[in-house]
């Protein structure tokens, strides 16, 4: 029996090794080889630093931003849940993978039972006795097909793929924050000038109130004056509402309120970002985290498969136990007592309704749909970046032209106002000049905002934000966790 025992373990060992799992191949990449060039592009440089290797202190250059994003990733939910996450798929890999083995048990019992005399084959009352200990294996699969192991591998290409979207979950934190952050300090510059505006209306229109009392100004003029304070006081409205609304925003980003001791912003004419290095379409294969996360989504719809197709041959579990049986508790361990029991099982699936044919065609057409979104998730990350860099370009330009355009504002404001205190031009031509530099300050501001948000963006689209310093590597482990045998 022990020589039977011993070869049976040997072929389940030498057959479990067979993986039915097809052969990995990494589809195309479906997009250009290179970002598109035009008069929308800069030419491309050299990287001497990949933007997913550049950490994200060295990018954001304010000390307010820096520690604002150093408080989301600490407190931020969503950050949370997906580290959670992680630790849930690791516990779901380790239950797949616990099936390898075999589940060993320990069961002793006893009972006591009388049987009444009228039952009795002697005529007589009689009590009898059994106490059992036994070591036992219930119902192990022997993995002659891999079916197991394909079943494992798939469900470490999940916990894989969680890593990734734990990665890209900070990548998209780190960008959301700074946004936030960036629209924040714009709508309170904003705010900031339409104070200084609506303080700059008032003061005319009182002193074309002054000029109407003594037959100077018209009545037409006093109230084209009071029109402009009174958008003024709208404009004031809107932007305290939205200074407030950034600050919520904020806040749920951090997770937890905005520090009391933050350091002073940096205004949004200052150097707040450093320059990104777009490299080749190629690298975004490497960097994204959502690619990879496809990627290993494909690679778990392979290994399905290879469960399916394990399915359509014959299975073996085994059940056997051993270990002693006695009728008093005194000689449960003397010799003599020993019992075991052997109970292999063999299942041949011979008519299923197509059941197992549906199933392995439904595993086939899963991994057709990652291919095409592992495939989708590329474009989309080449689209990003060549927006980003379409944005680079042209709001560079378009930035240089509206301060231009504000210089070219208020020389005309400042010749309309003195012309119109001299009695040259009438209080229109003044009031114009007003609300022409009011609405190219505003769109100065409004576009430098686009401008870093691009430039945000761009930096996420790149796959940057996973690591604090450049010195790190932006890298996560592609290891299985530890198995955990109890």
């Amino acid at each position: 029996m022990s020589k039977s025992l011993l070869s049976l373990a040997i072929t389940a060992t030498v057959l479990s090794g067979c993986s039915l799992i097809p052969d990995y191949q990494q589809p195309q990449a479906p997009v250009a080889a290179q970002y598109p060039q035009g008069p929308a592009y800069s030419p491309a440089e050299a990287a001497n630093q990949a933007a997913a290797e550049q950490g994200w202190r060295q990018f954001f250059h304010d000390p307010a931003l820096q520690q604002l994003i150093q408080t989301a990733l600490v407190n931020n939910r969503d950050l949370r849940v997906a580290a959670l996450n992680i630790d849930a798929y690791a516990a779901q890999y380790q239950i797949q993978r616990a099936d390898l083995f075999p589940a060993i048990s320990a069961t002793g019992s006893g009972s006591r039972q009388r049987t009444p005399a009228r039952m009795s084959q002697t005529g007589e009352a009689a009590i009898s006795s059994q106490y059992s200990a036994t070591l036992g294996v219930s119902a192990y699969e022997l993995d002659l097909f891999g079916r197991v192991r394909s079943l494992s591998e798939q469900a470490l290409q999940t916990y894989f793929s969680s890593e990734e979207a734990r990665r890209s979950t900070q990548i998209s934190l780190v960008a959301s924050v700074a946004n936030a952050y960036l629209t924040w300090q714009a709508d309170k510059e904003l705010l900031k000038l339409t104070q200084d505006t609506l303080a700059a209306y008032e003061e005319s229109y009182r002193l074309t109130s002054r000029s109407n009392e003594v037959g100077v100004a018209s009545a037409l003029d006093l109230s084209q004056a009071r029109t402009s304070v009174e958008n003024a006081r709208v404009q004031l409205a809107r932007y305290t509402r939205q200074v407030a609304q950034d600050e919520n925003s904020l806040t749920l980003l951090l997770g937890t309120s905005i520090p009391a001791n933050l350091p002073s912003a940096q205004p949004l004419s200052a150097d707040l970002l450093s320059e990104l290095p777009a490299g080749l379409p190629s690298e975004l294969l490497q960097r994204r985290p959502d690619i990879l996360a496809a990627e290993h989504n494909l690679k778990a719809a392979n290994a399905s498969i290879g469960a399916a197709r394990a399915a359509f041959f014959p299975s073996i579990s085994l059940t056997a136990n051993a270990g002693t049986l006695s009728p008093d508790m005194g000689g449960l361990f003397k010799g003599g007592s020993g019992t075991w029991s052997f109970a292999p099982q063999i299942n041949i699936p011979i008519f299923n309704a197509g059941s197992l044919r549906a199933s392995l065609d439904y595993s086939k057409i899963q991994k057709d749909i990652n291919v095409a979104q592992y495939e989708k998730s590329i474009q989309t990350a080449f689209q990003e970046v060549s927006d980003g860099l379409a944005a680079r370009q042209t709001y560079n330009q378009q930035l240089q032209a509206q301060r231009d355009f504000v210089n070219a504002n208020q020389d005309y404001y400042r010749l309309a106002e003195r012309r119109y205190r001299i009695g040259v031009d009438s209080n229109l031509t003044f009031l114009d000049a007003q609300r022409s530099l009011f609405s190219a300050q505003q769109a100065l501001i409004t576009d430098r905002l686009a401008q870093l948000t691009s430039e945000v963006n761009l930096y996420k689209a790149l796959g940057g934000g996973w690591n604090e310093q450049g010195s790190q590597k932006a890298e996560v482990s592609k290891e299985a966790p530890p198995l955990k045998l109890f």
